[in-house]
């Protein structure tokens, strides 16, 4: 029997599904405005080129729709205020690329160049969010007043150096942008590759270093393994048994108990378990060697003759 799902408060849900949630509806809303947008100006409009710039817009309004769903499908991966300005990064671009098609063309070949600069628009808006992403990542490793406001103070800079990048892109026909205008862009260059810069130079010299993963399997250095234990004499080492462990019927036999082990090099400190058993106090001791053994034994001697 399953048990039911536990309820849940309406006004007490995750505010990233509400941010989410209110990424969706902006989308929604900014598609139906677009579209009615576009219709009052295909009625009151010009005939020139009508047909076209519908075919265009309804190209514009299907890719719009296509890009928020898979943003609302990513979402889930994704912190709720990056999926709330990837939206309206998405809905600016709509706007934006709704006000290029329907815009009276001055040149002769304003369609292609058009076209043209919307991709430059939409890869700035991007290059931006992508921008703003790393960032903030960056600037969690190590938060502090210094770089908080370092952060405020670069992401507005990109911001408007997005935005007076946008504006001649997309109004440079009619507009004209003079000298002083690209001088500001120049300077809000500068000073926003001096503030990105800043936060990861911060990190390398302040910020708290990852530790290094530790391998388990991998065995302990020389330095901090146990001696390795020997015969009686305390020079040679016990052979090794196959689980990597000492031979200890070798210590009170004097001989390995394989044959293999006596062929096989025996390496003092291969083997990686962190302590050896000790020998058990009450095993016999091994039989101590006199040198001798081998030899007959020596011819007893005559008994002594009786004193007087």
């Amino acid at each position: 029997m399953t048990e039911p799902a536990p309820y849940t408060d309406p006004d007490q849900a995750d505010p990233s599904s509400s941010l989410v949630r209110a990424a969706i509806w902006v989308a929604i809303g900014a598609l139906i405005a677009a579209a009615i947008v576009c219709v009052v100006w295909v009625l009151v409009g010009t005939q020139n080129g009508i047909v076209g710039r519908a075919f265009l817009t309804i190209l514009l309004l299907a890719a719009f729709a296509g890009v928020a769903i898979i943003d609302a499908r990513l979402a889930a991966r994704r912190p709720a205020w990056f999926a709330l300005a990837s939206m309206v990064t998405w809905v600016v671009t709509l706007l934006i690329g709704a006000v290029m098609i329907w815009l009276p063309e001055r040149y002769p070949w304003g369609g292609l160049n058009r076209f043209v600069q919307f991709l430059l628009i939409v890869l700035v808006l991007q290059l931006a969010l992508l921008h703003l992403r790393l960032y903030t990542k960056a600037l969690q490793r190590h938060v502090t007043t210094f770089t908080q406001i370092v952060a405020i103070v670069t992401i507005t800079l990109v911001i408007g150096l997005a935005i007076m990048l946008v504006l001649p892109l997309m109004m440079g026909e009619w507009v004209y942008f003079g000298d002083t205008y690209w001088r500001f862009v120049v300077a809000l260059t500068i000073l926003a590759a001096v503030g990105t810069a800043l936060i990861p130079l911060i990190n390398a010299l302040f910020a708290p270093k990852k530790p290094r993963p530790v391998h388990l399997n991998a065995p302990p250095p020389a330095s901090v393994l146990p001696p390795w234990p020997t015969y009686a004499d305390g020079v040679t080492p016990l052979p090794m048994m196959p689980d990597r462990s000492p031979d200890w019927n070798a210590y009170y036999t004097g001989h390995p108990s394989n044959v293999s082990q006596a062929i096989a090099p025996v390496a003092p400190f291969a083997a990686p378990a962190p302590q050896w058993p000790e020998p058990p106090p009450n095993a016999p001791q091994p039989p101590a060697r006199s040198g001798y053994e081998g030899f007959p034994p020596p011819p007893p001697l005559p008994p002594l003759p009786p004193q007087p």
